[in-house]
């Protein structure tokens, strides 16, 4: 999760790791969004902010650029467009963590807990490194949100020190507060707390100076008195008014607050609270081990929460909830005698663990609020109660940074001189992520570190309901171990939801909602969505639906069939592969590319699967995702599993190893072993020529064998091949293979020194592409064509490179989006533009070094000027699609 800081210097984090994005512009840019807390500012607002008087004279391509490049750096971010300009959505700000530790203290010092608000107020002061927003300009606007958070931190300076005063730490108060007034000494609340907390300190004196010292200040610099607050305080002190003894923090009811500390849920306990002051009917949900109860302990108190976990039997409900409330004697009605305490008692109604009897407690709970129309409902449960008006505050698992905080809380709580340098920081994120950041689950793991270390639990979390062991007595669940809580959840399911469950527990990094399949399946899923046991992430532009570790870890111990349900799983793999093979060269490459991304853990656990018990499979499936990986430089990766597949799957139909062979060269060209590559294709043309069924992997074979002999090759291969490839593709009406085999044909031409007539053959090939729909094919030719023309004084590549990058970009190809870049420095660098040309080869060093992928001596040009790529690579560098910018320069064609 990316944290932004602007309460001081400007700061992008993704858990401990400092994100740059980029220089002064995109950080000003960025800070203006954030400023705007989700608001859209229009674009004349954002050039005003970044630029000045100095605007460039294309702003809006010059914007469009930097959010471009935010967008990139900052994968995740919803940073929308909308007819009133750009916003920045519900990003996660030191700003919104601030007002939250702000809302949970206020709510606190309401609820007479002061030293718990104190704790509230120190932790929103915390989050502020010097002036906020100091990367913005000094104008109007700035102004204003500047002061208006430096005033909300001042009074947070005061309300802390006033709780402080209140719990009863009068001398820790005085210190404090000595501070405040000389930080700022016209503002006279600090002078008032000061000579309150002089006073029950025993230093009646002082007391009196500290006020006769703010008298003489603001008489001798602003010629004014006191405001009526200090006087009547003196006037009070001289009298020595018995009400300004110090009473003390008030006393909590013994068994009031768990023993242990709260961590990681301020903000959510601020939003509890700011639900319950607008709505009368709230639920936090979310699955076992949440900390649902917990946060509605912390919010209302031990004593205050009616536990309804042990209450099996629909019958005695009101009577165990009269009970919890206080209700000692039954004379008649228990219903009646539940409202009549409710009406006397004004306080909030806490139900805790109401998922068991969610029908039972929704019908009650629409009575009492019918009854009582000023009773304000609290539930916690797995699942919605389904009531009219209902308000759900969803439980997420604690965010990275809280999950490892509360880890070393609880594991000092078990070895006192345990320290976190005893532990590589990333061992304890690597626990927390493999645990959900479930609170319960962290709990559990922190006690059993004593007994294994971090990492060696980490290597038997397979087993990890054995592992974990026994919740102990006094947390707030109500079962035995972590099992026994997920049990709960799933012993609530019906037959169907079950059934579901377990046959989704293989899917790894999620599931699209067609993994559901039928309509009973969708039906099904819509329940375990709504019961916790099933997140829905519908933030994207299609549905996606993640199990936690700890409840796919236990479908699959309940699973009869566990090899049965991996079957299905890898079953699902090869049909999603099926079906996406023919959109990766089509008119939907795009969105296929972007759907195998999403389901990448899904494909590796499948082919990993078929690999040991369906190898045949396994090289069918890896063949057909060539260009998959090849898009994604996913190229290493894809080799090892293809090189595996044909080792594990021997007499494997010839055409399906023709095909593995025919990928494997395919990625072998891109990572620049072209010899390999040639002679693997050069073996199965010979395999396929002469077998009449394999008509059309031919034409594949001789499409990719034209395509490895450029450059430096055989230009009588490629034209032969290329040539062969078009026939058959025309006589079998095979779309993407006429374009691609015509884009390959004009190559050749090229290759064989006939180049007037091969960029004829090339510029047809684009408009061919285009005319189909066929957007990679025609940015593959449009860059064949550049790389002809890159040594031309009519400008003509720039352009056509500049189009074909922006194709490649939507497109998500990586290896082919290097390919432009290099050739692109090429052509910047015949122009002149050394500065240019240097940027763009940046790019290129630094995702070589990153993917494996050789863009230099790939298709029309073999060129590679010395020094280009030798030494280290940047260790940061532009993004791809920073370098449209780049080939949109002053002076340049757009």
């Amino acid at each position: 999760m990316l944290t932004f800081a602007v309460l001081g210097p400007f700061e992008v984090r993704a858990g401990d790791q400092l994100i740059n994005v980029g220089g002064p512009l995109p950080r000003r840019l960025l800070a203006i969004l954030l400023a705007a807390e989700g608001q859209p500012v229009s674009d004349d607002s954002l050039a005003e902010g970044l630029w000045g008087d100095r605007r460039p004279r294309n702003s809006a391509g010059a914007l469009q650029v930097y959010v471009s490049r935010l967008r990139r750096v900052l994968p995740g971010t919803a940073l929308q467009r909308s007819a009133s300009g750009y916003r920045l959505l519900a990003p996660d700000t030191d700003v919104t963590r601030f007002r939250g530790h702000l809302a949970r203290a206020r709510a606190l010092v309401a609820g007479d807990r002061p030293a718990d608000a104190h704790e509230a107020f120190d932790a929103a002061l915390r989050l502020w490194r010097g002036e906020p927003y100091e990367d913005l300009a000094d104008d109007e606007w700035t102004t204003a949100i500047r002061a208006a958070l430096v005033e909300q931190h001042d009074s947070a300076q005061e309300e802390s020190a006033a709780a402080l005063l209140e719990a009863g730490d009068h001398a820790g108060a005085v210190a404090v507060l000595e501070l405040l007034v000389h930080a700022a000494p016209y503002r006279e609340r600090r002078w008032q707390l000061l000579a309150l907390a002089l006073y029950r300190s025993g230093r009646q004196a002082d007391a009196l100076n500290a006020v006769r010292r703010v008298r003489t200040l603001l008489a001798e610099e602003l010629g004014v008195d006191p405001g009526p607050e200090l006087r009547q305080l003196e006037g009070r002190i001289l009298a020595q008014d018995p009400a300004l003894a110090a009473t003390g923090a008030a006393a909590a009811t013994p068994g009031d607050r768990p023993l242990s500390s709260f961590i990681g849920r301020d903000a959510d306990l601020a939003l509890l609270d700011r639900l319950v002051g607008m709505h009368r009917l709230v639920t936090v949900v979310g699955p076992a081990g949440a900390g649902k109860t917990r946060l509605a302990v912390e919010w209302a108190g031990r004593n205050a929460v009616v536990r309804l976990a042990d209450v099996t039997d629909p019958a005695p409900l009101v009577s165990a909830v009269a009970a919890a409330v206080g209700v000692t004697e039954f004379a008649g009605d228990p219903y009646e005698a539940l409202v009549k305490r409710l009406r006397l008692r004004g306080e909030p109604l806490v139900l805790d663990n109401c998922e068991h009897l969610a029908g039972e407690v929704a019908r009650l709970v629409v009575n009492l609020l019918d009854r009582i129309p000023a009773l304000r409902v609290v539930a916690t449960s797995r699942s919605p109660l389904g009531v009219d008006g209902e308000h759900n505050l969803p439980l997420e698992p604690l965010a990275a940074d809280d999950a490892v905080t509360l880890l070393t809380d609880r594991i000092r709580a078990g070895r006192p001189s345990w320290s976190e340098q005893d532990v590589d920081r990333q061992d304890l994120r690597r626990l927390a992520d493999a645990l959900d950041r479930l609170p319960l689950a962290l709990e559990l793991a922190a006690a059993r570190v004593r007994t294994f270390g971090v990492r060696t639990l980490i290597e038997h979390l397979d087993d990890r309901f054995t592992v974990l062991g026994r919740i102990p007595h006094g947390t707030m669940t109500p079962h035995a171990t972590l099992q026994d809580a997920v049990a709960w959840s799933f012993d609530l399911l019906s037959v169907e939801e079950r059934d579901l469950a377990v046959q989704l527990w293989p899917y790894e990094g999620g599931f699209p909602l067609e993994a559901a399949a039928s309509a009973a399946g969708l039906r099904a899923l819509v329940s375990l969505v709504d019961q916790s046991v099933v997140t829905a992430e519908t933030g994207g532009s299609t549905a996606r639906y993640r199990m936690l570790e700890t409840i796919r870890a236990y479908c699959r111990s309940v699973d009869r069939d566990p090899a049965a349900t991996r079957t299905a799983h890898a079953v699902w793999v090869r049909e999603l592969v099926a079906r996406a093979v023919g959109d990766l060269q089509g008119v939907r490459s795009a969105t296929t590319m972007a759907a195998l991304r999403l389901e990448l853990p899904n494909l590796r656990a499948g082919l990993a699967h078929d690999l040991t018990h369906a190898p045949v499979e396994a090289l069918r499936t890896a063949a057909r995702l060539m260009w998959f990986w090849i898009r994604s430089g996913l190229l290493a990766e894809g080799n090892r599993v293809l090189t595996a597949a044909l080792a594990a799957a021997p007499d494997a139909p010839l055409g399906d190893v023709v095909r593995a062979k025919t990928s494997s060269a395919g990625l072998l060209y891109y990572t620049g072993d072209v010899t390999t590559a040639r002679r693997m294709l050069s073996e199965a043309f010979l395999a396929v020529s002469l077998r009449p069924g394999l008509r059309s992997l031919l034409a594949e074979v001789r499409y990719y064998q034209a395509l490895v002999q450029l450059p430096g090759g055989d230009p009588v291969i490629a034209l032969t091949a290329a040539a062969e490839a078009h026939a058959i593709a025309t006589e079998t009406q095979t779309t993407w293979l006429i374009a691609a085999a015509s884009m390959a044909w004009g190559a050749a031409l090229v290759t064989g020194g006939r180049i007037t007539d091969g960029r004829h053959r090339l510029r047809a090939a684009v408009q061919l592409a285009d005319a189909s729909g066929l957007v990679w094919t025609a940015a593959l030719s449009e860059l064949m064509l550049a790389q002809t023309l890159i040594d031309s004084r009519d400008g003509e590549a720039l352009p056509l490179l500049r189009t074909s990058l922006r194709r490649f970009l939507d497109e998500g190809d990586l290896s082919n989006q290097l390919a432009v870049l290099h050739n692109g420095a090429l052509a910047l660098d015949a122009a002149g533009d050394a500065a240019g040309a240097a940027l763009l080869r940046n790019i290129v060093h630094f995702h070589q070094a990153q993917s494996g992928i050789r863009p230099t001596g790939r298709y029309l040009q073999s060129i590679v000027p010395h020094g280009w790529y030798e030494g280290p690579p940047p260790t940061q560098a532009p993004t791809p699609n920073d370098a449209v910018a780049i080939l949109t320069g002053p002076g340049r064609t757009v």
